[in-house]
């Protein structure tokens, strides 16, 4: 598929939902193999009895880039038809904006990502795609996350244009 046909098919879907994920649970383990990652062993996070007395939440809370960093299982961007020819394309994270934590994710909670497309900008040597992400946690009212996620699909030749 040549850039044309990519930016025809996704730009039929702009300001649709293009994406609902699968639950995930976030367990303590995979919280203190984050906080082990990056350093950051904050008590609210990896210290299940301190959590218990101190916290607000009465347990331990997942680090707001730790579910950021989830984006990636999350969205299954990937697995998208239309960037599924990796033989023609490359397809690289460019960044992220306007990203918020509006709540806290209690350990055990279950978490999954509702994505619409915002956005698809012809750039001069790639295609930029902008995906508003919600990142919803289940039974509860406000999100864990939200925020633009902006995505680089560069075609390995643009000859067929």
């Amino acid at each position: 598929m040549n850039i044309e046909q990519t930016l025809t098919r996704l730009r039929r879907d702009v300001g649709q939902e293009v994406h609902v994920g699968p639950w995930l649970k976030i367990k303590q383990s995979d919280i203190n193999l984050f906080a082990q990652a990056t350093g950051d062993f904050q008590w609210i996070h990896v210290d299940p009895e301190e959590a218990r007395v101190r916290s607000p939440y009465k347990t331990t809370v997942a680090h707001g880039y730790f579910i950021l960093g989830l984006l990636p299982q999350l969205t299954e961007f990937m697995k998208l038809p239309v960037l599924a020819d990796e033989n023609e394309k490359i397809i690289i994270n460019y960044g992220l904006n306007k990203v918020r934590f509006p709540a806290p994710v209690p350990v055990d909670s279950e978490i999954r990502a509702r994505t619409i497309l915002t956005d698809v900008i012809n750039k001069t040597q790639s295609i930029e795609i902008l995906r508003t992400v919600t990142i919803e946690i289940k039974g509860h009212s406000k999100p864990a996350c939200v925020g633009e996620i902006i995505t680089r699909v560069a075609f390995k030749s643009r000859e067929d244009h």
